[in-house]
């Protein structure tokens, strides 16, 4: 039957499935081969109340490339884009409860993360995370 469907359509064209968003293992992979290394990773530390957003969150410290000190880091996971789309805006006042410097906070969208922490970042580290979240979201979910 397959054949008698090629030769009707005379070629049949592949395409790639779309890319899916990388999971947590597989991002710290890609962090520590661009120079991040990522420590002390807690699931579930939103530190915040907020109930919408404490299963999509890993807490976690990070330091390298010009990043010396460590920093907290929180990265928030949402399912797929329209959970990313609903919940996004809700991570900043949920910062609010654990930053200690509003003026320094730095936050990174790219669907389906939401990467937050304290900062300043250093410029190579933060251009660093800017690149793998961009990859590892592939299609954003």
């Amino acid at each position: 039957m397959a054949t008698a469907f090629v030769a009707a359509c005379g070629r049949i064209t592949v395409t790639e499935p779309p890319a899916t968003p990388t999971d947590f293992p597989g991002l710290t992979g890609r962090l520590n081969a661009a120079g991040i290394e990522v420590r002390d990773w807690v699931s579930g530390d939103a530190g915040c109340a907020d109930p919408d957003l404490v299963p999509a969150v890993i807490r976690f410290s990070a330091s390298g490339i010009d990043q010396a000190t460590p920093v907290t880091m929180r990265l928030f996971v949402f399912r797929n884009r329209p959970a990313f789309e609903r919940h996004r805006a809700a991570v900043g006042p949920c910062a609010s409860a654990w930053v200690t410097d509003a003026e320094t906070y730095e936050e990174v969208q790219q669907s389906p993360y939401v990467l937050a922490g304290q900062g300043p970042w250093a410029p190579g580290f933060e251009a660093a995370l800017r690149q793998v979240l961009e990859i590892a979201a592939g299609t954003g979910g």
